[in-house]
């Protein structure tokens, strides 16, 4: 791996085996850098799969070329990844995040809203249904209570009664409110799915923004971290090399390392800085509020779930409400219905008196609120896939929280193995340094 590594980081190979291992370095590289690529294009900004392959064809190419031929193009290449783990890195990662809960959780949590209001038209149509029938209850109430009070004088032969039935006016076109209940479920579906289409694309649109500026900042600050190595002294130069401790031990002044220790570190060493420490702990507060904000859509998820769930189950369980119509009609004792006894006695008519009689009856109605008939979609419970990526996701977020200060450690160690020369130039200033320092102590 070493010799391997010294090949991919000469500015030139020394002979045909070095260039053709550079070569088949560069192809691997770039044959794997091109699948993610593809990947990341496909199915986490969800472009077409022919405009992501042939993006990725091409940038492989353009990669290819690059990385073989220009030698500090293959340092700031190098450096890109440790740089992941940056600030940058989290940014692509919280892209990620971001997309996966827009395209997975909010359309969930709008099919349980869709539910919801399902199961309130469904209720909306069945009771008012219902209602209408009942009118008709009470027309058939009604006309047998005109009935019975009818009885008595179609006995009578030549005496004819008025109708004695009451009139209703009923509402007998009861499909124009269920045209206009389901023209306003329509309504509602439309800007549902109005809603949700607006928010897919919109965080769609914003996740290629981002995801193509974090990219493209990647290679920004890789360019300008070896610019600021190859131009600057001082910049990040307080490590304890082994080209450090070379110069040191030739110049017989091994003891400037070890009096220096609290304010030099060594690359390979886990210590940290009070400034790293100060860094980590702001970075991860930043990303536990982006943690909460994820974790109030997740509870949203839930949320809607239960509530839609609940909704479905007790519709189910309504019970069908009876309800009873009770007509009494009471007559006093002895009351009776007699025609004028001279107008029989002129038309010689045997004179009769009908005795009235009571009515009492009671009709039955059942209100019914719910219908095995209404299409409810079932509630989507949450994805727990999802929430498993989410989880996976946050906490390398976090990991990178802490790996940001070895990142930048691996990064400053790959340039000087691509400009090994200039290292030992800012080996030899920073000891002129501490030995200027000890002098004047």
């Amino acid at each position: 791996m070493a010799d391997l590594w010294l090949v991919y980081s000469k500015p030139v190979p020394a002979n045909g085996r070095e260039l053709w291992t550079l070569f088949l370095q560069c192809s691997c590289v770039t044959v794997v850098i091109g699948g993610l690529f593809y990947n990341w294009m496909f199915a986490s900004l969800e472009y077409s799969w022919h405009l992501s392959i042939a993006m990725a064809v091409s940038f492989s190419l353009l990669l290819l070329l690059t990385l073989f031929l220009v030698h500090p193009a293959r340092c700031v290449f190098s450096m890109i990844m440790p740089t992941l783990g940056t600030k940058q890195g989290r940014k692509l990662l919280l892209s990620t995040c971001i997309m996966i809960v827009v395209v997975n959780i909010t359309p969930n949590i709008i099919s349980n809203i869709k539910t919801i209001l399902q199961v309130i038209k469904c209720i909306c149509k069945n009771s008012s249904e219902s209602l209408l029938n009942s009118t008709a209850l009470l027309e058939r109430a009604s006309w047998e209570f005109g009935d019975a009070i009818q009885e008595t004088g179609h006995s009578i032969n030549i005496y004819k009664p008025m109708n004695g039935h009451f009139q209703f006016s009923l509402l007998k076109n009861s499909s124009l409110i269920y045209q206009q209940m389901h023209l306003a479920g329509e309504k509602i579906g439309r800007d549902f799915l109005a809603v949700e289409v607006l928010v897919k694309d919109s965080v769609r649109i914003g996740n290629k923004l981002v995801a193509g500026f974090s990219m493209l900042y990647l290679c920004f600050e890789s360019t300008c971290y070896l610019k600021n190595y190859l131009t600057n002294l001082r910049f990040d130069n307080f490590y304890i090399t082994k080209k450090l401790e070379h110069v040191a031990v030739d110049r017989k002044a091994a003891h400037l390392l070890v009096g220096s220790s609290k304010n030099l570190i060594r690359p390979t060493s886990l210590k940290l800085s009070r400034e790293e420490v100060t860094l980590c702990l702001v970075q991860a507060m930043l990303l536990t509020v982006a943690l909460m904000l994820m974790l109030v859509i997740v509870a949203l998820d839930h949320f809607a779930f239960s509530v839609a769930d609940t909704a479905v189950r007790k519709a189910a369980q309504f019970s069908v409400v009876p309800v009873t119509l009770s007509i009494k009609y009471s007559v006093s004792a002895g009351a009776k219905i007699g025609v004028l006894p001279f107008l029989l006695k002129l038309l010689r008519l045997p004179y009769e008196e009908l005795p009235l009689q009571d009515f009492e009856r009671s009709y039955h109605h059942y209100l019914i609120f719910s219908s095995a008939h209404c299409r409810i979609s079932p509630p989507k419970p949450p994805n727990s896939s999802v929430l498993l990526v989410m989880g996976l996701l946050f906490c390398i977020l976090y990991a990178t929280v802490f790996l940001e200060t070895y990142a930048h450690r691996l990064c400053r160690k790959i340039a000087a193995s691509f400009f090994e020369s200039w290292e030992e130039k800012r080996a030899l200033y920073l000891y002129k340094k501490l030995s200027r320092k000890h002098k004047d102590e």
